[in-house]
């Protein structure tokens, strides 16, 4: 993969699986030692130029990184914040009707080990630690949406999540790109999961790179070996 040069790019992190190893819970994920001063010095050469890509609402993001992000694009570019300071952009997008989110709570009641998640427009359903119930719960979420083709239900880390269609991490990336600091520079996104793919396609076909977790670096561990290395030689580090 040919990453343009370092100084005119602008870096687009995904969370879960990127820059964080998955853990059973959401809220059970630990930021390793190192990752936040990288970050941090990767946002001061790049001249603020990075950004965290996630499906996580901002107020995780926020309690897990701080401000060493700066921007940040959550709930799949449902809610994009340009800076600490700045108002959080929402588009106009229906939430779940009340009786999904019921119907939901209940599916969860009768799998133990799953576990609901309720998002500011969606809601998703973990069963990492249920894995033999993932098939019951797509069917469900499945039919609980199918007469509505204003939601689309979702993969992800042993996850399905319903969400509102029109926004996803392709939409993320290009909104972002529209506006300092990353106006100008050149996008290279870093994904390892299905809801990446957006942000990775329009990344390449604003003219930059979209690297993807598995076949280039091989786990987030790697991941942040990179951008340590990265931010260390203020030069792109080297991929697998």
């Amino acid at each position: 993969m040919t990453l343009p040069p370092f100084r005119n790019a602008a870096l687009l992190l995904d969370l879960d699986g990127t820059l964080l190893d998955i853990a059973p819970t959401p809220d059970a994920v630990v930021v390793p030692p190192g990752l936040i001063p990288a970050l941090r010095g990767l946002s001061g050469l790049l001249g603020g130029a990075v950004a965290i890509v996630t499906g996580r609402t901002l107020d995780v993001v926020d309690a897990l990184l701080g401000d060493a992000a700066g921007a940040i694009a959550g709930e799949h570019g449902g809610a994009i914040r340009r800076s600490p300071d700045a108002d959080v952009e929402r588009p106009s997008l229906p939430p779940p009707p009340p009786e999904w989110i019921d119907a939901a709570r209940a599916l969860v009641a009768v799998h133990p080990g799953s576990l609901f998640e309720r998002k500011p427009r969606g809601f998703g359903v973990h069963f990492r630690q249920a894995p033999e119930a993932g098939p019951a719960i797509h069917g469900a979420l499945s039919g609980l949406i199918a007469n509505n083709p204003a939601f689309e239900l979702m993969p992800s880390h042993k996850l399905w999540e319903v969400r509102p269609r029109g926004v996803d991490k392709g939409h993320a990336v290009a909104s972002l790109m529209r506006r300092p600091p990353f106006l100008g520079r050149v996008p290279v996104f870093i994904g390892d999961d299905v809801t990446d793919k957006d942000g990775i396609r329009v990344a390449r076909a604003m003219g930059g790179a979209g690297l993807w977790v598995p076949d280039d670096f091989g786990d987030a561990a790697c991941v942040r070996a990179w951008l340590r290395e990265t931010a260390a030689n203020g030069e792109w580090g080297t991929l697998r």
